[in-house]
């Protein structure tokens, strides 16, 4: 092969693009690899920085969205105590006599949509390295703060152990009421538990978690308000 000669023009050129023009020489064109090319070049830059910078929020976010806090831990220790006893009161009062046929299926879904999100609790507990429960003997809600410190039978919304021997005792229309009352209020704390973690808590995934359980109260205490 001939080698260009000083008298021979050499032209770059993007084999894509034909710019020549009329007159120039067809036999010597010189194309250079895709890699030398300045807009190549300039492209894979721009390209490289906006997938190190996604790769970069991508890891920030997955950081945050596994960082727990005192308010997410004490949250899902003290609402998988609090959900028990409302599985425990739906089970009571599906063995009462005489009883709302409605309220019935009502409490049948309780105990199903409750255990469910006992179970999620217990697994964001392990994911967290955090005990499932905390200590019964000690005071719970101290994730809200000082003043909200209490024991376990006095979280908000819960049923005293005289409430729940009457339900036991209860039949017909006195146990649908006394039933739509006490897990009326047992959801209403429920739902000032979950909305403070909503609002103070660090892990993505329990803030969202918390204000699916505080959206789903809300639409039983309708419910059970409908069938009463």
């Amino acid at each position: 092969m001939n080698e260009p000669t000083a008298s021979t023009p050499v032209y770059t050129v993007d084999p894509y693009v034909d710019d020549r023009k009329d007159g120039d020489d067809d036999e010597m064109f010189i194309v250079l690899p895709w890699w030398q090319r300045p807009t190549n070049i300039f492209t894979l830059l721009v390209t490289v920085a906006l997938v190190a910078a996604m790769v970069g929020w991508l890891v920030k976010d997955a950081t945050s969205q596994n960082d727990t806090s005192e308010v997410d831990i004490g949250f899902l220790q003290d609402m998988r105590v609090h959900h028990e006893q409302a599985v425990d009161m739906s089970f009571i009062y599906l063995q009462l006599p005489d009883t709302s046929a409605g309220l019935r299926t009502d409490a049948s879904g309780i105990v199903r949509g409750q255990s469910q999100e006992i179970g999620r609790m217990i697994q964001l507990l392990r994911d967290a390295d955090a005990p499932e429960v905390a200590f019964l003997e000690g005071p719970a809600m101290v994730w809200m703060g000082d003043e909200m410190s209490t024991s376990y039978d006095e979280m908000p919304g819960m049923a005293s152990k005289g409430e729940l021997d009457r339900l036991r005792t209860a039949s017909g229309n006195q146990a649908d009421e006394l039933f739509v009352r006490l897990m009326t209020e047992h959801h209403q704390g429920g739902i000032e538990m979950a909305e403070f973690a909503a609002d103070n808590g660090s892990n993505g995934e329990v803030t969202r978690f918390a204000t699916a359980i505080a959206r789903s109260q809300r639409t039983e205490i309708v419910e059970l308000e409908r069938l009463d």
